[in-house]
């Protein structure tokens, strides 16, 4: 990060490290952060642990920072599996089969019910001992055995262990929904996207995403945010079933990896759309995006070189101008419950498709392993190809715990606040009104 042309100061993180179960190091460490900048800053948590240990410590730090309110221990709640579970239900928002055993029969009963392989979560990821043999986040179940030898070590992981049917990955499956919202879960910015690419294959992060507007996709993440009250950003990931419904798999309290994909046609973003809401800005109204594509340059080349070649490109949909999303927000049916389940690709109409703009990203720079996994990859297919396909890559790494943005000194005269129904900042403006010209601040762990 130190190479970032976007960085301005690094604030070392707590000395012992970022524990969410006693956050009175991370409110000590950003208290002083809050002394060095001298005035009220934006601050946005970039992964889960942060959301979480964040929250617990806001009340104390609205007079230093800006941040979005969520009530209720909210991150800690929607990142808690068997939380997300109990939601989803009472909402009516499609999830995965879910069983919470209560024994190790249990256990082994609810795996062979669900129809093995099943998948097996701990609720609380981020109570895991570090370095623990065998204990991950998410883990692919094959034997009744193996679940009960799991949930015997329910103790060891900190948390319930949790039993979920096994939604096969293919083509067209994978879907992701990310959005930026006001107090009371009113969309600032919001839009839904398809992963064609991951790595690992058909199991992890984005390699290549496309923005393209799914209105069952779009509905359930709107719903899931006015319903909590939701303040802030959230990163929604979903798996289409072999009926054609979306469902939930994980609800992620901050920006994806990915959050970039989602770019109107002004250069607004949901980080940008957050920092003008959180500093009493009006956010624009959004305008184009959809069509976009997202590529972690390193890691869809290797997704390329172990899953085959990339999808075809479908037709972009166009959004809907009356949308307060950016993207084409109709309700329609539920949330894939019914209706017409074919893709948005397939639902849009028949017109040409125009090339979209490409947004590239370079991940974990500080992580030889795939660095060497790609060299090896580029040695075995052919370098000119690698070449070609790595021409253009930014200098970035591995985000950090925390961005810290200067808020403004003080808001113009003539500037609306939003939702006052005042004039829209004009589409053509590329930065923020009103926002600081210095790059960001990172607070590290």
């Amino acid at each position: 990060m130190g190479r970032s042309r976007y960085l301005r100061a690094v604030h070392p993180g707590p000395a012992g490290g970022l524990d969410p179960e006693a956050p009175e190091a991370l409110l000590e460490c950003l208290t002083g952060v809050s002394e060095r900048i001298g005035r009220p800053a934006v601050l946005i948590a970039m992964d889960d642990l942060s959301a979480i240990a964040l929250s617990r410590v806001a009340p104390m730090l609205r007079e230093r920072f800006r941040i979005p309110h969520q009530p209720d221990n909210l991150p800690a709640r929607v990142a808690d599996k068997a939380e997300l579970s109990r939601l989803c239900a009472r909402w009516d928002v499609p999830h995965p089969e879910t069983v919470i055993p209560a024994s190790g029969a249990e256990a082994a009963e609810a795996a062979w019910r669900l129809g093995l392989p099943v998948i097996a979560k701990w609720s609380r990821p981020w109570l895991l001992p570090t370095g623990a043999d065998g204990l991950r986040s998410t883990m692919l179940v094959h034997t009744t055995a193996e679940a009960r030898r799991l949930y015997e070590r329910s103790a060891e992981a900190g948390s319930r262990l949790l039993l979920q049917r096994f939604l096969p990955a293919g083509p067209d499956t994978d879907w992701f929904f990310h959005g930026a919202f006001a107090r009371g879960g009113r969309p600032l910015l919001a839009g839904s996207g398809r992963k064609e690419l991951s790595w690992p294959v058909r199991t992890g992060l984005t390699a290549v995403g496309r923005w393209l507007p799914d209105p069952a996709v779009e509905e359930a993440g709107l719903r899931l945010a006015e319903r909590l009250g939701y303040q802030g950003i959230l990163d929604l990931d979903f798996r289409r079933d072999e009926l054609g419904c979306f469902r939930l798999v994980d609800f992620n309290p901050r920006p994806g990896a990915q959050f970039r994909l989602f770019v109107d046609a002004a250069g607004l973003d949901v980080v940008q759309a957050m920092y003008l809401d959180l500093t009493g800005q009006q956010v624009p109204r959004p305008s184009g995006g959809p069509g976009r594509v997202f590529v972690a340059e390193n890691y869809a080349l290797l997704a390329r070189v172990r899953g085959g070649s990339m999808p075809r490109r479908p037709a972009a949909v166009p959004a809907d101008p009356a949308g307060p999303t950016g993207a084409s927000a109709s309700s329609g049916p539920g949330a894939g419950g019914g209706g017409d389940r074919r893709s948005a690709p397939e639902r849009a109409p028949k017109r040409s498709a125009e090339r979209g703009s490409v947004e590239t990203a370079w991940f974990a720079a500080d992580d030889l392993l795939p660095f060497l996994a790609m060299l090896g990859a580029l040695l075995g297919r052919g370098a000119d190809k690698g070449v070609r396909l790595l021409r253009g890559v930014p200098e970035q790494g591995r985000r950090t715990a925390l961005a810290v943005v200067r808020a403004p000194r003080q808001r113009g005269r003539n500037q609306a606040p939003t939702g006052s129904g005042g004039p829209a900042v004009p589409a053509s403006r590329s930065v923020p009104p009103e926002a600081s010209s210095e790059p960001d601040e990172l607070v590290s762990r």
